[in-house]
């Protein structure tokens, strides 16, 4: 099946092992290091039971991806969750339940409808796969209330194995998904060492980190991704590094669908050598040959850093995480976003009373309504600050009094639902019949299914504008032709329950001071991690994820230095280029060792090498003030 579909020859390590255990009808946990290919996994064992694979995951944009992935090998599935309209979500089930497809992807969130339940339990479910399993577990990083419902679905099925994956899990998360799980006797667990020795792990202290960045990737070949924490930075930087010479990309969650795609196939071909981005890039993004993985801000757990930093090196080749930490304001940083992430109750009573005004939802109405919501109009309207207006909507949500789904681009859809009789005798006006011939020859499989259509590749093969295209498609939906769904980009908002007076909402321990808690002791693990030069930061990495290791990595920044050997990173080095680069910035010129310390390297590897550039002339040096200049 893996050669069939895949055209791989082997699994990689404990591939094989669980797909054997849930074969075997096992319960079965997976704790796989991103990149190893926890997918297969449970992909290859849907292939050949005899009926639906349900998969459970929390991230959308991910679930569309491995949909579309699978779609390429020629394996038909679907996905469900709350955005889709009613029609699409029928359709979906019917194929599965019709034998049509073999994988249905689920949001959590599905689960809590009475009416969805109902219709999932006609299907012949055959396996459970619960994918980033720590959402389960309030002891997580990630923890999901809706995730809860999961057991549910043992008595739904009850021969119906439980397959659990997850990349980053401490033991008391580990102990919590197995209980939550319901995991019967004779379970197993699959575990992989947390040790990526491929990779070295680097904290860079610096406060002109921009610079940094620069001579960084000056001195890395191969590509590399660049972390931040705002959308509005990753388009900075990625100008900074083309500014430098430096070929680089910028992506977040607020880009639309075709802009994402093509980003993303940039850098996969390798057009682009940097992606400066927003978490939101990376998730389902197996590249092999990632040389770099910087981190210009800190994560908030040592759980995200570990996978995001894990997409470095998946070919087993050397490679680097780059940490760019500023002790003085990152440390600052870390704890105003755990105060930004818990907001007080006040502020959330009065973040949920201002939504139902601004939803138009009255008291005692809203239940199981879904409403799009904008919440940039929002925060504007209230002179709310977004982050913590968001930390509020989640917490309500994770309260149980709404449902908020962040951002999900969506591609243009579309099916044909008048019947061909009927279609015959259509009547349509010159331009609108031109644009849905178009279409029928285009995408032939719209009788059966909704297929995704691009506007923009319609126009250009009509000599039409892309409006234009869009006006007659919306006439065809509305004289009931066709289903056509338009791409957007927006939030979501459903009530879990009807309005309530907010000075009755109630947020129980486990959501706030418990889960407040649960972050201050992740964010404390990850100032230990980025701010400690005295421990191995592997061995610091491992001993938080329950192993016990036997000996340092060798290879970290801390290990380096305290054998005195230079890190086997490009980050100590200066180039000439870098300091022209620097001296760029300081017109007025700058003397040898604040240069060193405006680079973040030692004064005598920058004075070694200002020697050779003075006899070459292309810098200068004062003799009086001992300043230096650039001579170009």
């Amino acid at each position: 099946m893996l050669k069939r579909h895949w055209g791989y020859d082997s699994f990689r390590p404990l591939q094989a092992d669980i797909i054997g255990s849930v074969l075997a009808g096992n319960d079965t946990l997976g704790l796989m290091a991103t990149g190893g290919g926890k997918s297969l996994t449970f992909q290859v064992p849907a292939l050949m039971l005899d009926g639906v694979t349900v998969v459970i995951t929390p991230l959308i944009s991910l679930m569309k991806d491995q949909v579309d992935n699978l779609a390429s090998h020629g394996i038909k599935a679907y996905f469900l969750h709350n955005a889709l309209t009613r029609r699409e979500s029928r359709l979906a089930l019917d194929k599965c339940r019709l034998g049509k497809a073999r994988l249905l992807y689920l949001s959590p969130e599905k689960l809590q409808g009475k009416n969805f339940i109902a219709e999932l339990r006609e299907l012949p479910v055959k396996l459970i796969v619960v994918d980033e399993a720590h959402c389960i577990s309030q002891w997580g990083y990630d923890f999901r209330p809706a995730y809860l419902r999961i057991a549910s679905l043992r008595e739904l099925f009850p021969q119906a194995p439980v397959l659990a994956l997850t990349a980053s899990a401490t033991p008391e998360v580990v102990a919590d998904i197995r209980t939550q799980l319901r995991f019967r006797p004779g379970a197993s667990t699959f575990r992989l060492s947390f040790d990526r020795k491929n990779i070295s792990y680097i904290a860079r202290n610096c406060d002109f980190k921009e610079e940094q960045l620069v001579h960084i990737l000056r001195r890395v070949d191969g590509c590399g991704i660049v972390y931040v924490r705002s959308r509005k930075r990753t388009k900075v930087i990625a100008d900074i590094l083309r500014q430098a010479g430096i070929s680089a990309g910028h992506y977040h969650a607020g880009l639309s669908a075709e802009e994402k795609s093509q980003r993303q196939n940039e850098w996969k071909a390798g057009d682009t050598r940097i992606m400066v981005a927003t978490t939101a890039f990376g998730m389902g993004i197996d590249k092999p040959d990632v040389r770099i993985v910087i981190h210009f801000d800190p994560p908030s757990s040592l759980e995200e850093y570990y996978q995001e930093a894990g997409r470095a090196g998946r070919d087993g080749l050397p490679s680097f995480a780059v940490s760019l930490v500023s002790p003085r304001h990152d440390k600052a940083t870390l704890t105003r976003r755990l105060n930004d992430t818990f907001p007080t109750k006040e502020f959330m009573r009065e973040t949920y009373n201002r939504l139902c005004v601004f939803l138009n939802v009255a008291m005692g109405e809203g239940f199981e309504q879904v409403f799009e919501f904008n919440p940039g109009a929002f925060c504007m309207r209230f002179k709310q600050q977004p982050v913590p207006t968001d930390s509020a909507l989640k917490l309500l949500s994770r309260a149980g009094y709404i449902e908020y789904i962040e951002e999900i681009a969506t591609r243009s859809r579309l099916m044909v639902v008048m019947n061909r009789h009927e279609l015959y005798n259509l009547q349509l006006d010159a331009e609108c019949d031109r644009v849905f011939q178009a279409v029928l020859r285009k995408y032939t499989g719209i009788f059966a299914d909704y297929e995704h259509i691009d506007e923009s590749l319609l126009a250009s093969t009509l000599s039409l504008t892309e409006n234009t295209v869009y006006e007659n498609l919306l006439k065809l939906s509305r004289m009931h032709v066709i289903h056509y769904v338009p791409r957007r980009s927006t939030p979501y908002v459903m009530f879990t329950r009807s309005r309530e007076p907010e000075r009755d909402l109630i947020f129980p321990r486990e959501v706030y001071e418990f889960r407040r808690a649960q972050m201050e002791r992740r964010i404390d693990a990850m100032k230990n991690f980025l701010f400690s030069d005295s421990d191995c930061r592997v061995n610091t990495m491992l001993r938080y994820f329950g192993e016990t290791p036997a000996e340092t990595c060798g290879k970290c920044d801390v290990c380096r230095n305290a054998s005195g050997k230079r890190t086997p990173s490009p980050v100590h080095t200066p180039t000439a280029a870098t300091i022209l680069y620097a001296l760029s910035h300081h017109p007025a010129g700058i003397t040898a060792n604040d240069l060193a310390l405006y680079l973040g390297v030692e004064t005598d590897a920058v004075t070694t090498l200002l020697r050779a550039m003075l006899d070459e002339g292309t810098v200068s040096r004062d003799p009086l003030t001992s300043i230096i200049k650039s001579a170009r």
